[in-house]
């Protein structure tokens, strides 16, 4: 069934008004009453016997007469009066009129008139629509004006969410955090007999799609519990006061129906800083003060737990997160390669699959990927399965749909010219053969030079066989170099260089300037900090701690870390450019390179030299 959305009331309102003037300057004008000019009965019967009258009307108490000549532009009817109870008060009228050939036509009662109707009509819907608009003006603010404040927001209320720790992986460490919440709710006199109290709060942080709704609907789910959900934005409103109230109504409801788990989304909506940009009566102040409050007066005992999410943990104000209010900080970071299988294997748990899933594989691909981006990931794998008319799910769609993600959609209508194609295929080829010969970075998967819609006309995919936590300066140093690879590949070759090579030089210097400004990795500034990121999880952003002349230093120490890592790809390559030679020719004809192929075709082993040693 299609919901269809109901137009707003004010859209009634001016259609009304739009109708009531038309029927006032349009229709009123043409439906206009004729002049009638008060005449006797004897001229009345004269104009009859002259044949000067064309019609007449008789009503209970006159008669109108239209005469046969009558100016267009300023008509002149007349009247007369009637002394008689009978239609015809003359006996030997209507002979006459017969006579004259007059229409007469059929008498018509005195009454209300058209315009007289359509008045009345006009002002009883007017005043209705009124009404119906003021009820919704009121409903919107509150139900009047001293009521205003009343939670409007849309609070979204479950008696039982559906959700389990079943349906939640990848957040083992976030789930032990949150099972005592749980066992509280379930068992509260256990820890009141100790004299143990329920934590008030609890604050999810972590980047966006790790699934901290998803935990807060599990909690609910595990205590069985009703489940109150709210975004922080819907406190604020155009009204100074209005979230405050709305924040005493939400706790209100809550402990009345205790024991329950309240959710507010997107806390930083209102929870930001109070610093010196906020005047002193913004609307967000007052209700995150009226937040603080409540947070401090509702006894927790009662079974009431306040669970909220932020991805901008960094701008909430400080005594949001002191002890007795949000106790807990619980991180909902991004799942590592374990914690990424075990997610797959929640989100296609419904799908049909074939025999050749191999979801260890698909978890190497992603690392960085979030539970949302695996979730997609899987989907995608679905939609392509039917769209190749397949009844189950197999590693093909899989591997397809991780590429789709990361690096968009085969452009297969955009056709490279030769030249061009043999320019991406030595690029491509770059990077690949000097991965192969760094002794610190990973194993090449898949070379491709067919274009993406991502933008770009190739790429090579590295899986690292383990993951790691710890990034070593030798391990970013080979990484830089292995970014080198294309455009050294093109200058040997071509002995010219293209833009094609954008992106990797935007990930290299980004990788050296992290070196000298965040992980004390150069010998000019050494083990000191110069950079700090504006937004953990949201951006790569960075502020800047440092003078002028440092910030000339940095540049410096960036430019001869890049040049010496550039200088170390084209000698490599150089060394090897019969490989270079033979594996562009292959993907130039193949387009598609699998790493066990790249591998094959290959025989050297990894540099046994420490390139960092040297730069």
């Amino acid at each position: 069934m299609i919901n269809k959305k109901k137009a707003p009331v004010f859209i009634y309102f001016l259609i009304i008004i739009a109708v009531i003037l038309v029927v006032s300057f349009i229709i009123q004008p043409a439906m206009k009453k004729p002049t009638y000019e008060e005449i006797t009965y004897k001229a009345f019967m004269n104009m009859l016997d002259e044949d000067k009258i064309e019609k007449i009307e008789i009503t209970s108490n006159r008669i109108n007469i239209v005469p046969r000549d009558v100016d267009e532009n300023n008509p002149v009817y007349y009247k007369t009066g009637i002394t008689y109870v009978l239609v015809f008060p003359d006996s030997d009228l209507k002979a006459k009129l017969d006579e004259k050939g007059v229409d007469y036509g059929s008498p018509i009662e005195n009454g209300t008139s058209v315009m007289e109707i359509f008045s009345i009509v006009g002002t009883v819907v007017f005043l209705v629509a009124m009404f119906f608009v003021m009820r919704s003006m009121s409903k919107k603010m509150g139900s009047g004006v001293m009521s205003f404040g009343k939670n409007t927001s849309k609070i979204y209320a479950e008696k039982s969410t559906g959700k389990t720790f079943a349906d939640v992986a990848g957040q083992e460490e976030a789930k032990v955090s949150l099972v005592e919440i749980i066992d509280f709710l379930n068992n509260p006199q256990k820890y009141t007999a100790i004299g143990a109290k329920l934590p008030k709060g609890a604050l999810l942080v972590g980047p966006p799609g790790t699934g901290k709704t998803l935990l807060a609907k599990a909690v609910a789910g595990e205590a069985k519990v009703p489940f109150f959900s709210l975004s922080g934005s819907e406190f604020v409103e155009m009204f100074v006061g209005m979230g405050a109230a709305r924040v005493r109504d939400l706790f209100k409801q809550a402990v009345a129906n205790a024991p329950c788990i309240v959710f507010i989304d997107e806390i930083d909506a209102i929870g930001k800083s109070r610093d010196s940009v906020m005047s002193s009566n913004d609307e967000r102040e007052q209700t995150l003060n009226q937040l603080l409050s409540e947070m401090d007066g509702f006894d927790s005992s009662k079974g009431v737990v306040i669970l909220a999410a932020t991805n901008r943990p960094e701008v909430l104000d400080k005594a949001l997160l002191r002890p007795g209010r949000f106790d807990r900080r619980i991180i909902v970071d991004l799942p590592d390669q374990k914690g990424r299988v075990d997610i797959l294997k929640v989100h296609i748990r419904g799908v049909l699959v074939g025999e050749d899933i191999d979801l260890e594989a698909i978890a190497k691909q992603t690392p960085g990927a979030s539970g949302a981006d695996l979730e997609n990931m899987i989907n995608e794998a679905a939609l392509r399965a039917v769209r190749a008319k397949k009844d189950r799910v197999t590693q093909h769609e899989l591997e397809e749909a991780v590429e789709v993600i990361l690096a968009g959609e085969e452009k297969k209508n955009k056709v490279l010219s030769d030249k061009e194609k043999h320019i991406v295929a030595y690029h491509e080829i770059g990077h690949a053969l000097v991965s192969s010969l760094l002794k610190h970075t990973e194993p090449v998967h898949k070379i491709t030079i067919i274009p993406r819609t991502s933008g770009a006309l190739g790429y090579t995919m590295q899986v690292a066989e383990e993951e790691k936590s710890l990034y070593s300066k030798d391990e970013a140093i080979d990484q830089i170099i292995m970014f080198a690879g294309g455009r050294a590949a093109e200058q040997i070759q071509f002995n010219s260089i293209t833009s094609g090579a954008s992106n990797d030089i935007e990930r290299a210097t980004e990788i050296a300037r992290q070196m000298v400004t965040e992980f004390g990795m150069s010998d000019t500034f050494g083990f000191m900090n110069l950079e700090q990121k504006k937004n953990i999880y949201l951006s790569n952003n960075r502020n800047g701690n440092y003078s002028e002349d440092s910030a000339r230093k940095i540049d410096e120490e960036v430019y001869r870390i890049l040049s010496e890592c550039y200088d170390k790809a084209v000698s490599l390559l150089s060394l090897h450019k019969e490989d270079l030679d033979k594996l562009a020719q292959v993907l130039y004809e193949k387009e598609n390179i699998s790493g066990e192929e790249f591998m094959k075709l290959i025989k050297h082993d990894k540099e046994e030299t420490d390139i960092s040693e040297e730069i």
